[in-house]
């Protein structure tokens, strides 16, 4: 079964201290959504805090049963349906245009829970999926933000994204023409549409967690899973109430998207751009890839010893043909490395044959005088 969670929404502590004055209210109602019924999980949001809502669709589908993955959703503001005044308060309100950006997380990001509790990547608890979908909400405001978690994590820190790209066991990619990428993510996509519509949420039917219930008052019950799919997770929680808050659902028609990979999420962006050739055959996913509007790679990195960056012209041509505008973000914690020196010239070739190519593209190298370190690396999503 397809459910949503409630997450305990993490404390953004030095990130973006807009967020903590204020800067948030004007994006998100206070108050957690939850869409109940199917025993999942969201974000709650306090109206003193005022972190944003978001959404934890676990064990989502994609190409097959087989390959799932679960997706966080944030909702900006501009998609709540509003009552109307007066006489016009039987007109069914007209959901504005749909933008989704899609963010592929790097390694040892995880649930801010799960980090906190980790002897070791507790110290990158800023950079959680939740803090990063809300750094990424005040980004790309009035958009959908998907973050799109990883099927695998080696030793609780390597991501490995199985169900995009042939992977070793520490998430190194082996990329193909035919691995199916466009095909999972296309459908992993109408899946949690399909599911967010179907939902209470959409029937206007929001429980909203009470001001005085804190994390402690959700019990989960749940069993690990290592790809995404073993394992139905299930969680309760107390002191709900009804609210009448109402969501626009999310949908594909007519909308757009902006695709965005950090350090190890760049290799799954990498693969889409190995099938292009061959996912345009089909008329869906043709219609998908004429939709997304901007890919950005921030300082894109894996174990493996190549391939960091693509920079074969012939993969590269196919995807100039697109009118999709690229931006990438480096740090010297990446390119600059002399132990990994092959990242920064495919960074250069990838970034060079695009141009030769008459594609729009821009790249930019942030903390360029600073001395290269992993907190900078992260801090690529507050500067890109």
């Amino acid at each position: 079964m397809w459910g949503f969670r409630l997450l305990r929404s993490p404390p953004l502590l030095f990130l973006l201290p807009q967020l903590i004055t204020g800067g948030a209210a004007s994006s998100f109602q206070a108050g957690t959504m939850s869409l109940g019924g199917s025993g999942g999980t969201q974000c709650s949001v306090s109206a003193e805090g005022r972190r944003p809502q978001c959404l934890q669709l676990p064990t989502v589908p994609g190409a097959d049963p087989q390959r799932c993955n679960d997706l966080l959703l944030l909702a900006g503001a501009g998609h709540e349906l509003r009552e109307l005044p007066g006489d016009r308060a039987q007109e069914k309100p007209q959901p504005p245009p749909q933008h989704h950006v899609l963010y592929f997380p790097g390694d040892v990001q995880n649930y801010y829970e799960i980090m906190t509790r980790h002897p070791e990547n507790y110290q990158w608890e800023n950079w959680s999926l939740e803090n990063v979908a809300t750094i990424l909400s005040h980004r790309f405001p009035n958009s959908y933000i998907w973050v799109i978690k990883c099927s695998r994590m080696h030793l609780h820190k390597f991501s490995c994204y199985d169900n995009f790209v042939k992977s070793n066991m520490f998430g190194a990619p082996e990329h193909s023409t035919d691995f199916g990428a466009f095909r999972h993510l296309y459908m992993l996509l109408d899946n949690a549409f399909n599911l967010t519509q179907s939902s209470p949420l959409s029937k206007k039917n929001v429980n909203v967690l009470n001001k005085g219930s804190k994390a402690s008052n959700c019990g989960s019950n749940s069993s690990h899973s290592t790809n995404g799919c073993q394992g139905e997770k299930e969680r309760t929680c107390e002191k709900c109430d009804e609210s009448a808050m109402s969501f626009y659902p999310p949908s594909l028609n007519g909308a757009s998207f902006t695709l965005i990979g950090f350090s190890k999420g760049c290799v799954v962006l990498n693969q889409l751009l190995f099938e292009l050739k061959e996912a345009k055959k089909d008329k869906n996913i043709d219609a998908f890839i004429k939709s997304i509007r901007t890919m950005y790679w921030l300082d894109g990195g894996h174990s493996g010893g190549s391939n960091t960056w693509v920079t074969y012209p012939e993969v590269l041509k196919e995807f100039a043909q697109t009118e999709i505008i690229v931006h990438t973000h480096v740090t010297p914690y990446q390119v600059h490395d002399p132990m990994r020196s092959w990242i920064g010239k495919e960074h250069k070739k990838f970034v060079q044959i695009l141009g030769e190519f008459g594609m729009q593209v821009t790249s930019q190298i942030h903390f360029a005088k600073e001395v290269p370190s992993i907190e900078n690396h992260f801090r690529v999503h507050e500067v890109f």
